[in-house]
């Protein structure tokens, strides 16, 4: 039976970015395979122009999603003053705000755009390994505890609300099993109960499941497949090509109180 790193994603805000044309920055209401990976690229301090380690992440790993609570649609007219990184006159990449905003002024470009967030948005992420993973589930467990960069649920602005509890699940017969095991051992399930049932949702929600070829969802009804282009190539050049993403709605779940 397979092994799955399972953790959970929780923040005030979050952006699951979708394909952006122009100035309109969409995002999903779930985390995708880009998001993730570049969360795990992050806790291991994997740095955008190291093509190899981050091609050998996406082809190391697979990845389900179970959406928890997909949050409120928030819409931002943005505006912002960026240097321009690792192209044209400047080759330099700036890892902090404050390193963008001590740039030469000649560097520096204003951006308008509008932005969709996911406000109060819930996720748990199980991560499986493929033969030849560069890194045990282990080793992202502690990279996750314990981050090389700052973790974000999809931008800078948004921070996750709560620690993800990453945990190794042992010999789970499928997905949904291993998902249901941070819902047990998790210190903020109390916490996140609370959160949703003062919002509204009461004590019965309902859930969806993605997942990638390959896995074994478990028990679901009216499954459906569709195409989704966010299997990462090339992070400089931002290139992903197409995967297929399993989708299921789940029988409604009752919270304990």
């Amino acid at each position: 039976m397979p092994r799955y790193l399972v953790f959970r994603l929780y923040g005030a805000m979050a952006s699951w970015g979708e394909i952006a044309v122009g100035e309109f920055r969409p995002t999903s209401d779930h985390p995708g395979r880009s998001a993730v990976l570049g969360l795990i690229g992050a806790a291991l301090g994997v740095r955008r122009d190291e093509e190899e380690r981050l091609r050998a992440l996406a082809d190391g790993y697979r990845i389900g999603v179970r959406l928890d609570a997909p949050g409120q649609l928030l819409r931002d007219y943005h505006t912002s003053q960026v240097p321009a990184s690792g192209t044209g006159r400047s080759r330099r990449t700036y890892r902090t705000r404050r390193e963008e905003l001590l740039a030469p002024a000649d560097l520096v470009s204003t951006v308008l755009s509008t932005r969709d967030y996911r406000c109060d948005t819930l996720a748990t992420v199980a991560v499986e390994a493929l033969p030849g993973a560069p890194y045990s589930l282990d080793d992202l467990a502690a990279a996750l505890t314990n981050p090389v960069y700052v973790l974000y649920l999809g931008r800078r602005s948004c921070p996750p609300g709560l620690p993800l509890e990453p945990m190794v699940v042992e010999d789970a017969g499928s997905l949904l099993e291993a998902l249901a095991a941070v819902d047990a051992e998790s210190g903020a399930a109390g916490f996140l109960r609370a959160l949703f049932r003062g919002k509204g949702h009461g004590t019965t929600r309902t859930c969806r499941l993605f997942w990638e070829d390959g896995m074994m969802p478990g028990p679901c009804d009216g499954v459906q497949s569709v195409p989704r282009r966010d299997h990462p190539l090339s992070r400089r050049r931002w290139q992903f090509r197409d995967r297929t993403e399993h989708q299921a709605v789940l029988a409604p779940r009752t919270e304990e109180r």
